[in-house]
């Protein structure tokens, strides 16, 4: 969004229709509407007539990645950016990939590390791009109660859009994540507390 020649920006002029966009935008905007549907409308592209598939292409892009390893014959790798990652088979040690999750009150410390094999993990949050998630049912929403919600999915892809909907819907996005299968969840709220889904603890390091 921007990048002024972008098909994404090019959208938002009226210079391009969504329907002459590339193969790629169309598998992301069929994403983004599965996700809007499974998340009762707190995922939106849209915002004040403004398109922005920013809160599903940094998942769908880290997935391409790894799909493109995977098929070259790669199965002991991880892909991340930007906090997310889709993490397959072992470490340089023959052991489970461990990652952590920032504190967001203090990012030199992490809260907790996970291990992950062939699965996905992405964070939402505000304390590193500061606030840039809106709910789209609740356009006045300033979205403070929530600061941190980690996501581990069956992929990355998974994990981002999933993470993205459920900030939208503030303290209420764990249940949502909670009723979710193949999915776990870890939020952090503004007073410091975490809650967790069931079954995330199966991931968390000892």
């Amino acid at each position: 969004p921007f990048k002024p020649t972008s098909e994404v920006s090019r959208v938002n002029r009226g210079e391009l229709s969504l329907e002459a966009t590339c193969d790629d935008m169309h598998t992301v905007l069929e994403l983004a509407e599965q996700t809007k549907v499974e998340s009762s409308g707190y995922f939106d592209v849209w915002h004040n007539g403004t398109f922005n598939p920013s809160g599903i292409v940094k998942g769908w892009a880290i997935d391409e990645a790894a799909s493109l390893l995977y098929r070259n014959g790669f199965r002991d790798f991880y892909v991340g950016a930007g906090g997310d990652a889709q993490v397959y088979g072992k470490n340089a040690h023959g052991e489970a990939w461990t990652l952590g999750i920032c504190n967001p009150f203090d990012l030199k410390e992490v809260v907790k590390r996970v291990r992950l094999d062939e699965r996905g993990i992405a964070t939402s949050g505000t304390y590193m791009r500061g606030k840039h998630i809106y709910n789209p049912l609740k356009a006045d929403d300033p979205l403070e109660e929530v600061v941190s919600l980690t996501v581990i999915g069956i992929d990355v892809l998974e994990a981002d859009r999933l993470a993205t909907a459920a900030f939208a819907m503030g303290r209420a996005g764990i249940y949502f994540l909670e009723s979710l299968p193949d999915v776990e969840a870890y939020m952090i709220v503004r007073e410091g507390q975490a809650t967790m889904t069931t079954h995330f603890q199966d991931y968390v390091c000892a």
